[in-house]
């Protein structure tokens, strides 16, 4: 199969990682669009989302991760996470590197998302154009309609599942004390408000 042939849409926010240079000097086809979710899609039903080690942190932290993991396989039957980068980095990032491996476990048992990692770059775009040139995959449509998710009870409670159990009950048990508190303090209001008239 020639590589010309083959075709791959790229976010257009992942242009500075150099990746899609790589892509094109080896002859693959590829159409630079603004994806609303992932970040390669390499044939109609799979799609890639490409986090460096930083990012996935972050993503983890500020609950992006499993927002995003829902909407991929809410609209693709074959999401895959890549995770670019030195798995040494962690170390440097979190003082608990069991957050990050949680989240890996999550996305793969809770998702069922296969998550690849690659060293850098160069490794990501070899990985692409294997994904792209694959006899199998499926024919159709690459570009689907997709809403941004604004739902931000599902974004608080994606924050609140990448927490530790720990940390997850601790703050469970926050929540139901602020909401008593908030009775109590409604009551006193309304006995007040009738004193008052």
């Amino acid at each position: 199969m020639k590589l010309q042939n083959l075709r791959i849409i790229v976010d257009e926010r992942e242009r500075k990682s150099g990746i899609p240079e790589l892509l094109k000097s080896v002859g693959l086809n590829v159409e630079m669009k603004t994806l609303p979710i992932g970040d390669y899609i390499v044939a109609p039903e799979t799609v890639v989302e490409r986090k460096s080690i930083r990012d996935l942190m972050s993503s983890v932290f500020d609950g992006r991760l499993f927002d995003q993991c829902s909407r991929l396989k809410e609209h693709f039957q074959h999401p895959i996470v890549l995770i670019e980068g030195n798995v040494d980095e962690i170390e440097e990032i979190t003082e608990n590197p069991l957050i990050f491996y949680g989240a890996i476990s999550t996305v793969v048992l809770d998702f069922k998302i296969p998550v690849i990692p690659t060293p850098n770059a160069i490794h990501t775009a070899k990985l692409l154009v294997s994904l792209c040139s694959r006899k199998d995959s499926p024919k159709g449509p690459y570009l689907k309609k997709i809403k941004k998710s604004s739902d931000l009870q599902r974004q608080q409670l994606s924050v609140l599942c990448s927490l530790p159990e720990s940390v997850r009950n601790l703050q469970l048990e926050c929540l139901r004390n602020l909401e008593l508190h908030s009775k109590f303090l409604l009551q006193h209001l309304l006995s007040w408000q009738k004193l008052k008239d």
